[in-house]
């Protein structure tokens, strides 16, 4: 800001000789060179656009700031935003808000000031409603599976079963899913086919809000995991997801079988032309620093709102090993929903109702609501 100013006196100098007129030009482009300037501190001295016939672009501006101001900036924005951040943008904002004034020969506050509040309102809306548009329904609750849809479903945004077509009546969003290559078994070869039909069509009802990645491609096929490749993924993922994600559906990432030990997305990431928009993450713990532990990984690894499509009551240290007190199971679910909802970093979770469970977690068991399904319900009832 120093160096700002310095600038700044030499150039009243020219100024104080032109009379109002340019006083008035510069204070109209002052505030869109400076939004530059923000992203990049070392370009201190850019010279002010030379055709006085450009008027700035105040929606390009905003756009600026709904990129770089979001709602938690993640490790991929770090190096937009100047350490620390929040100087980079109140720098912005003063030096938008200084303007020459010939007449007093003093740098005083400008009329843009007023503009300026506007597009900081205008940049909170922006934020906000991009933050809003990937959390289901504005509720992050939901369910994996369809097991207790019409016992959950007023007070869950969204719910899928793996599939590519999940259909219940309801507001819950339906999210299809991508769940294998068509190599596991037969159930992996019908999804596949089901989501290649997604993919191709071209009516407005195969444009889904949301769609999910691989599940668990990490670990060897069976016991609920597709198991592949990289290579197949990338294929696959190019073929359809792409099509879908420039249809306007936002994409989960492949969720990963070893949670916080996993190296398979790391490389998928690296050689996918077609980024995902939120990434799926599984959950299996039975303390909430193993859950705090995963949620962090993925946060510091790839800095993307985080969907914890699937969450459960696990012993993971040295093998998977349920949870069998009931005790135990629905303190954990009371804390773990907690958790997500005042995270800022995810944006929806789901109860799991996957494979492997053992016979105390699932939420329904023999066609009863279980005393697991009740504390989940119970948990998401405070907040939806």
């Amino acid at each position: 800001m120093v160096a700002f100013k310095r600038c700044f006196l030499a150039f009243i100098t020219l100024v104080s000789s032109a009379g109002p007129t340019l006083a008035i030009h510069a204070d109209v482009q002052h505030y869109p060179t400076h939004a530059h300037i923000a992203h990049n501190r070392r370009n201190l001295c850019r010279p002010r656009l030379s055709d006085s016939s450009q008027e700035p672009d105040l929606s390009e501006t905003v756009a600026i700031n709904a990129t770089t101001t979001h709602v938690e900036p993640t490790p991929n924005h770090s190096s937009l935003l100047s350490s620390p951040s929040s100087n980079s943008n109140s720098d912005a904002e003063s030096s938008a808000s200084i303007a020459f004034s010939p007449d007093t020969g003093d740098l005083a506050s400008s009329s843009f000031s007023s503009s300026l509040t506007s597009l900081r309102t205008l940049t909170t809306s922006t934020t906000a409603s991009t933050s809003l548009s990937l959390i289901p329904n504005g509720i992050k609750a939901g369910v994996a599976g369809g097991d207790a849809y019409s016992i959950l479903r007023d007070h869950i945004g969204w719910w899928y079963d793996w599939s590519a077509n999940p259909s219940k009546p309801g507001k819950p969003i339906a999210v299809p899913m991508l769940w294998g290559s068509g190599h596991a078994d037969a159930t992996d070869a019908q999804r596949l086919k089901e989501f290649q039909r997604l993919s191709s069509s071209s009516s407005s009802s195969s444009h889904p809000r949301y769609a999910l990645g691989y599940e668990e491609p990490d670990c060897k096929s069976g016991g609920g995991s597709s198991g592949m490749s990289v290579e197949q993924g990338v294929g696959e993922w190019e073929a359809l997801i792409a099509p879908l994600k420039r249809r306007g559906t936002m994409i989960g990432s492949p969720s990963m079988c070893k949670q916080a030990d996993e190296t398979w997305l790391k490389e998928f990431a690296s050689k996918i032309s077609t980024p995902w928009d939120f990434t799926a993450i599984h959950v299996n713990k039975n303390n909430l620093d193993g859950v705090k532990k995963d949620i962090d990984h993925y946060w510091k690894t790839y800095g993307k709102p985080i969907w914890v499509t699937e969450f459960a009551c696990v012993n993971d240290h040295n093998a998977f090993t349920p949870c069998t007190n009931q005790g135990q199971i629905n303190s954990f679910i009371h804390q773990v929903v907690d958790y997500f909802e005042h995270d800022s970093r995810v944006y929806a979770y789901a109860f799991s109702n996957g494979e492997g469970l053992g016979t105390v977690w699932p939420m329904m068991r023999k066609g009863v609501f279980s005393e697991s399904g009740k504390a989940y319900l119970a948990a998401i009832s405070k907040y939806h």
